[in-house]
């Protein structure tokens, strides 16, 4: 029996276990996703991962906005990539298509390279206060005399 592949921060995958577990992280996740027929782009959006399968002939793989479900055996093989932000780029292929699958933060135009930013905190609006716990002292409340 041939040694398990090694693969670190990029490879190309074919098996259906491999697949399977490299794209399991974006189950339940906004993805951006394109659809490339040859060098053309034919379609993109954002989509939410819905499901991932394999070994379910019956169940196809789609990319709408509303849902994405991903069957394994859809694809010839999966290349991945990690971007500088250190998510990663998967490409899906199938003969001369391709879908390529990014991690999409919510509000991420789909298509557009997604660039690392920090977060703001808007305090506008927003009250600060402070609780103080019960006082310690030897006149509590309640207690037998």
């Amino acid at each position: 029996m041939p040694p398990a592949k090694f693969f670190v921060n990029r490879g190309i995958v074919s098996s259906r276990i491999d697949l399977l577990n490299v794209l399991r992280p974006l189950e339940k996740q906004t993805v951006a996703y394109r659809y490339y027929r040859g060098h053309e782009l034919i379609q993109h959006g954002l989509g939410w991962v819905e499901r991932i399968v394999a070994n379910e002939p019956e169940t196809s793989t789609f990319f709408t906005p509303l849902s994405i479900c991903l069957n394994v055996d859809s694809f010839e093989h999966l290349e991945f990539e990690t971007r500088p932000d250190q998510l990663l780029t998967y490409r899906l292929v199938q003969g001369d298509e391709a879908i390529v699958i990014d991690f999409a933060p919510t509000g991420s135009p789909a298509g557009d390279a997604i660039e690392p930013r920090q977060l703001t905190f808007d305090v506008d609006g927003y009250v600060q206060m402070e609780l103080l716990g019960p006082e310690e002292n030897g006149d509590e409340q309640g207690s037998a005399t």
